[in-house]
């Protein structure tokens, strides 16, 4: 089942998520197929829970975008335990359709996190990679990309945005 993305402005992408703590049953690995589902019929190399309006701690990301299944990651209550060094690029995101902003993040990035299984692992990630961890994980924690762009140019995005929703064109 592919599941139409949430936008900005809905609650649900500014709330802390809620940790996971049943494994490996069928409805779990059923929803994780559906996120990848709905993640490569949105275009994107990354998928959080919230996303898809459920306030759970669970993301999927694919840097490939679809072509090389071993690069598909379920990532389950994921905490962020190291960063090192800066990138700067642009960075948008599925739930604020149509905004793209540069945003300055880790360059390398280890996570901690459960599988579908529900073992931990620990995993570095670089470049693009590391910001989908930290761009999934921001979600996961209520936060959206725009907080990490400067308060102007937040302002004229949510200013944009308003005027797309009492026009009907933001749903």
């Amino acid at each position: 089942m592919i599941y139409p993305i949430v936008k900005y402005g809905q609650t649900v992408l500014e709330s802390q998520a809620a940790t996971v703590e049943a494994f490996d049953t069928e409805e779990l690995q059923t929803f994780l197929e559906d996120m990848f589902q709905s993640m490569y019929a949105a275009k994107g190399v990354g998928l959080a829970a919230p996303q898809i309006g459920v306030g759970r701690r669970i993301a999927v990301i694919d840097t490939s975008n679809g072509e090389d299944p071993a690069a598909r990651l379920v990532i389950i209550n994921p905490s962020i335990i190291g960063k090192e060094g800066a990138q700067s690029g642009e960075e948008g995101c599925l739930s604020i359709p149509g905004f793209r902003e540069q945003v300055t993040r880790a360059k390398k990035v280890t996570i901690r996190a459960q599988n579908a299984k529900g073992e931990w692992f620990e995993q570095t990630g670089e470049d693009l990679l590391a910001r989908a961890f930290l761009h999934e994980t921001d979600h996961l924690n209520g936060t959206l990309y725009i907080s990490h762009v400067s308060p102007l140019k937040r302002d004229l995005i949510r200013r944009k945005i308003r005027k797309m929703q009492k026009a009907g064109e933001w749903r």
